[in-house]
């Protein structure tokens, strides 16, 4: 596989095979050979937790027992019912947290975690989950985080009146530590912060919501049709770092019932048809993903696709993950963008939008809150200098 390195070789062609997009047998089939070589398991086993497919793995180890030492069966089965128990504790935490927030007439939608395994694979086990992500109407933050405090929960940051206001404005979450745990619940009013530049309409993405079950609680999430733009949006985000995130997108390419004339209808308006390209041909040449008739012909051809996952495909493996705040990071979400207007629209918001760190390192009172932008400007340009 090109881009892996070289002591990861074998480890990582393994793990691509468990989590392959193709029939069970075939996949098999795939993986019989490679257990007869020397597998180094704990290697394998480490690889898999930090890209989040543990649970794949040990699925597409079942009835290949014979071939797989006792002891390395067992330390799998055991990381596989560790996420069990997790996925059924944050189940449970999920629906008490609904269900308040319904009680007071506030509207909200889980749409990855617990959630989006349910949708996914069918089975909150399948999918490792580490917090409770919730998309929210901005409008209704403040009446949320009194709900949760009810509930255990205390926001992970903490805002003043004026920079609450402007952070709905530019930001996109506001995270909650729990009695379990920090970073335990995020409200999301946005898929991304502002400067991203991809501006999803919330109101329409809320209406075109489908019900399913959670740990047998119906609850609403996004339409498998958005979550397909959504995780493509969010893994470009973060330059497509862990294998699971393809390892969703392979399975809803295979959804009978995704409609691509509208998927490329919407991926055009929001100027993300080459995110699109690239996050389903990495999935293709990963996890042999078949990239349906009516996707080609939905998403118009772009040349810059291939050469750009040959760009990402060493830094799944690698440990040199992007740095999000290096100049190449932007440099590289202004590539994925292809339309000219989009990128300037990245620029502008980039360099003139400040957030919580400008509001940390200046305490500024609120007539003087427009000041905040030559504050971002000013960290922007010592950040350059020290590259």
């Amino acid at each position: 596989m090109p881009g892996t390195s070289a002591t990861l070789d074998s480890e990582w062609s393994f793990l691509l095979a468990a989590c392959s997009a193709i029939p069970r047998p075939e996949k098999l089939n795939c993986l019989r050979p490679l257990l007869k070589q020397p597998v180094r398991w704990k290697t394998l086993f480490d690889l898999a937790e930090r890209h989040g497919t543990q649970p794949l793995l040990y699925q597409a180890l079942q009835g290949l027992e014979e071939a797989v030492p006792p002891a390395e069966m067992r330390a799998l089965k055991q990381s596989y019912q560790t996420n069990l128990h997790k996925a059924l504790l944050l189940s449970r935490e999920l629906i008490r947290i609904v269900e308040s927030l319904t009680a007071r007439g506030i509207e909200v939608m889980p749409y990855k975690g617990v959630a989006l395994a349910e949708v996914i694979y069918g089975d909150i086990a399948l999918r490792q989950s580490g917090d409770i992500d919730l998309l929210i109407h901005p409008r209704d933050l403040s009446r949320i985080r009194d709900a949760v405090a009810e509930l255990g929960y205390t926001p992970h940051l903490a805002f003043s009146d004026a920079e609450e206001r402007a952070y709905l404005k530019s930001g996109y979450e506001c995270v909650f530590d729990g009695t379990a745990g920090p970073n335990l619940l995020e409200l999301q009013w946005a898929i991304q912060p502002r400067f991203y530049a991809v501006d999803f309409d919330m109101q329409s993405l809320f209406k075109r919501a489908v019900t399913i079950p959670v740990a047998g609680q119906p609850m609403k999430t996004p339409s498998p049709a958005d979550l397909f733009l959504i995780l493509s949006v969010h893994a470009a985000k973060h330059v497509w770092g862990r294998l699971v995130w393809l390892c969703d997108i392979a399975q809803l390419m295979h959804r009978p019932d995704l409609d691509w004339n509208w998927i490329g209808s919407q991926a055009q308006g929001l100027g993300v048809v080459r995110i699109l390209r690239v996050t389903m041909l990495a999935a293709n040449r990963l996890l042999r993903a078949q990239i349906p008739a009516a996707a080609h012909e939905s998403l118009s051809e772009d040349a810059a696709a291939p050469t750009m996952v040959d760009e990402i495909q060493p830094h799944l493996i690698g440990e040199d993950a992007f740095d999000a705040e290096s100049l190449a990071y932007f440099r590289l979400m202004l590539r994925l963008r292809e339309r000219q207007a989009d990128r300037f629209r990245f620029l502008q918001r980039l360099i003139l939008t400040p957030g919580p760190g400008e509001w940390n390192a200046v305490r500024l009172p609120r007539p003087l809150f427009p000041l905040y932008r030559l504050v971002r400007l000013s960290r922007l340009a010592a950040r350059l200098v020290r590259a």
